[in-house]
């Protein structure tokens, strides 16, 4: 069996000890913790916690769209796609044009993403 390109179906996660899935290269018990922190106690500023946020919600599978590029998943999506976003992320945080709020709300996605994927070790 292949695994589909928009994702992949929780039966398939990797996992780093047989038993735990991994969302990324973080177990998703982590990433869901993340999530919590974040929605309950965070002190990030509101558009950067909400792209945070979001980040979590679409690499658990819990959201349809990726929240840079709004590619649709129907599963848990890969690392690929993972990868994918954060590079998209980046790509608008580059740009000059892009507004205070937005460029916000981007970082707070790469910066969450980036801690999935395994590019950073600062969980937000």
């Amino acid at each position: 069996m292949t695994a589909p390109e928009d994702g992949f179906a929780p039966e398939n996660w990797a996992a780093r000890d047989g038993r735990t899935p991994l969302i990324g290269v973080r177990p998703r018990t982590d990433v869901d913790l993340a999530l919590k922190y974040l929605t309950s106690r965070s002190e990030a500023p509101a558009q950067f916690a909400l792209g945070a946020a979001a980040a979590y919600r679409w690499a658990m599978g819990r959201a349809g769209r990726a929240p840079v590029t709004g590619t649709a998943v129907r599963l848990v999506p890969d690392l690929r796609l993972l990868t994918a976003e954060v590079d998209a992320a980046v790509v608008q945080l580059e740009d000059p044009t892009t507004e205070a709020g937005l460029r916000d709300f981007t970082r707070g996605v790469h910066d969450a993403l980036a801690w999935v994927c395994g590019y950073s070790d600062s969980r937000i």
